[in-house]
C-alpha cells in the first residue's frame, strides 16, 4: 500500500450506495445479494456513528415521467414499471441502514440537488448516473468535512459503487472498498481495484481500524 492511497482513518467518511427497498430480494429492482449483506453494513454504520464519522447515504430517485431516468431504463419507466420512483415506499433506504425508525427521503429536496441530514453527521444525497460524483455536491461536501478517505459499501458493485470509486480515485480521495458489505463483487473487480490503489478490506477489519483510530485521540 502506497503512502499516498493508505487509508487515513482520522478523515474517513463512510458512504452506501443504493441500498433502497426496491433493490431488496423479491423486489422490482433485485440486486441479488443486497439483503445478504444489511446487517454487516448496519455493523459498519453502527461503528462510524460511534466515534462520530460522517456517512454519506447516496441514493436513486426516479420521476415518474422517466426524464430524469437512464437511456438504459427510460423506456421500462415510461412504460409505468416503478423503480425507485419518487415518494414511493420502494425508493426509501433500507430500515437496517436508518439511525432510528420513521425517516423518509425528501425526494423534493434531493432531486433539486440538496443534501438532506438525517442524523448527527449522516447525510443523503440523490445521484442523476452511475456515479455518485456525476453533478452532485458530494465533492464540496466532501472537502468541507475534512474528508481524504472513503469507504464504500452497498449495491452492485460492477455498476454504481465501481463508477463512484473510479470517479473518487480521479479526485484523489483514498479508498476502501468493504468485500464483504457489497453485492456484486467478483474476484477480477477485487483485482482492479486493488490495481488503482483501493484498499480492499472486510466489515471486521473497517471497524477494527476506526476504532484503534479513536482510542488514539485525546
Amino acid at each position: 500500500m502506497s503512502r499516498y492511497t493508505e487509508p487515513e482513518w482520522s478523515n474517513a467518511a463512510l458512504i452506501t450506495i443504493d441500498t433502497q427497498c426496491d433493490t431488496l430480494d423479491g423486489q422490482p429492482f433485485e440486486i441479488p445479494g443486497t439483503s445478504a449483506i444489511l446487517l454487516r453494513m448496519r455493523t459498519l454504520l453502527e461503528a462510524f456513528r460511534t466515534v462520530e464519522k460522517p456517512i454519506i447515504h447516496i441514493v436513486r430517485i426516479y420521476k415518474a415521467d422517466g426524464s430524469n431516468v437512464d437511456l438504459c431504463r427510460k423506456e421500462f419507466v415510461e412504460q409505468g414499471i416503478a423503480l425507485v420512483s419518487a415518494g414511493s415506499s420502494g425508493c426509501q433506504l433500507s430500515p437496517e441502514l436508518l439511525p432510528h425508525a420513521g425517516i423518509e427521503l425528501d425526494a423534493d429536496l434531493l432531486l433539486s440537488g440538496g443534501i438532506q441530514t438525517i442524523n448527527s453527521r449522516e447525510v443523503v444525497i440523490y445521484k442523476p448516473r452511475w456515479g455518485a460524483f456525476y453533478k452532485t455536491p458530494l465533492e464540496q461536501y466532501l472537502r468541507e468535512q475534512g474528508i481524504s478517505t472513503l469507504v464504500f459499501s452497498g449495491c452492485n458493485f460492477p455498476n454504481c459503487p465501481r463508477t463512484s470509486i473510479y470517479e473518487a480515485s480521479e479526485r484523489d480521495f483514498r479508498v476502501v472498498l468493504v468485500d464483504d458489505a457489497i453485492s456484486g463483487l467478483y474476484d477480477q473487480g477485487r483485482r482492479e481495484m486493488k490495481n488503482i490503489g483501493v484498499e480492499v478490506l472486510s466489515t471486521g477489519q473497517v471497524i477494527d481500524a476506526v476504532n484503534r483510530n479513536d482510542s488514539k485521540q485525546p
